[in-house]
């Protein structure tokens, strides 16, 4: 099919794959999804560990999926992606980032070199030397960007882009009209956080918190000494709740709420480091996605957290579902659409 592409996302131990048709156009479609679970060992925080694996995982989905395009856009999104406030001269978005390499290093953990590098422009300020822009530096490792285009090229499949998946998320539930104003989003995985805040739906603000769901299943098998399945049955049986709860789960619950509250201190210090290098900016609302804000009481335990109202996005706006989407996979996997989707709608090519 003509005018689709594919939006990868390489989640914990799942693999998910959104084809967007139309995706630069006001109404886009949603045509194919599909997921397929995969060893843990295989992909770990986004990044491919084990090629082989992934690459025939991917010609298992592509099969399974029935996709009509091989062209992909990659998400990348973990602890060897770095962004960060960088203001430069006003020039045109090519220069930039051409110059970018010259400007960074002081900000990299790594030399420039090992990095790929891009430029999100925000806004445009007067200076006393003239026009400067504000916007996000983002640095990727390229050891891992290269590992996960390496994996896809071998099973067949055509990389054309690579995307920040805060940047995605973005696209799936900050570009309504219900997100005006100035909102952050906190996307809960299971290994990972994103926080994205926006001013009428343009990011001003990312972070990757290294915490995420799988923290409490953790826990829970450190405290109660079971596997991971058992661990994931129990959180999703108490969740935050205390009341009514059997003593004998006392534990459980200890575990559950620690681990918890660890990630809402994060989030929390998180948005007020954005608040203190933004004064006179409020953020207006919280909205949270993600498996991990599945967990019963967590959207009201990080509205206590934070004292803002909270609230939980049900879809993605103003995208269309084609017939040929296999609603089952949907229905399956509720909170896997958004980062596959996003990434497949911010594409350029």
């Amino acid at each position: 099919m003509s005018g689709t592409i594919v939006g990868l996302d390489f989640g914990h131990g799942v693999i998910r794959a959104a084809e967007i048709q139309d995706a630069g156009k006001a109404r886009p479609t949603l045509v194919r999804y599909a997921s397929l679970r995969v060893p843990a060992t295989a992909v770990q925080r986004g990044e491919v560990i084990e090629p082989g694996t992934v690459s025939a995982a991917l010609k298992q989905l592509w099969s399974r999926g029935r996709f009509k395009t091989k062209r992909v856009v990659l998400g990348m999104g973990n602890q060897r992606v770095l962004v960060r406030d960088l203001t430069v001269p006003n020039q045109p978005l090519n220069r930039i980032r051409e110059s970018l390499p010259f400007q960074v290093q002081d900000l990299l953990p790594v030399p420039v070199a090992d990095a790929i590098l891009d430029y999100y422009p925000v806004s445009v300020v007067k200076a006393d030397g003239g026009e400067m822009v504000n916007g996000l530096l983002v640095a990727a490792m390229k050891e891992a960007v290269l590992a996960n285009v390496d994996a896809v090229s071998a099973a067949g499949l055509s990389p054309v882009e690579v995307d920040l998946i805060p940047f995605a998320l973005s696209r799936a539930f900050l570009a309504s009209a219900d997100a005006r104003g100035v909102v952050a989003l906190v996307h809960i995985g299971a290994v990972t956080t994103s926080v994205v805040v926006a001013n009428d739906g343009v990011p001003q603000f990312v972070r990757i918190m290294q915490n995420g769901g799988g923290d409490v299943d953790l826990a829970l098998q450190s405290r109660l000494s079971i596997d991971a399945e058992q661990a994931d049955r129990i959180k999703r049986g108490i969740g935050l709740a205390r009341e009514q709860v059997p003593a004998e789960w006392a534990v459980a619950v200890e575990a559950i709420h620690a681990s918890t509250g660890d990630l809402l201190g994060a989030v929390r210090n998180t948005l007020s480091y954005f608040l203190n290098s933004r004064p006179g900016l409020r953020i207006e609302r919280v909205l949270v996605s993600g498996g991990g804000a599945q967990l019963g009481g967590l959207p009201n335990a990080l509205a206590d957290a934070l004292r803002l109202p909270v609230g939980v996005p049900k879809s993605i706006e103003g995208l269309a579902i084609a017939r040929t989407v296999d609603t089952e996979q949907l229905n399956d996997d509720p909170a896997g659409l958004p980062v596959a989707a996003g990434l497949a709608l911010g594409s350029r090519a």
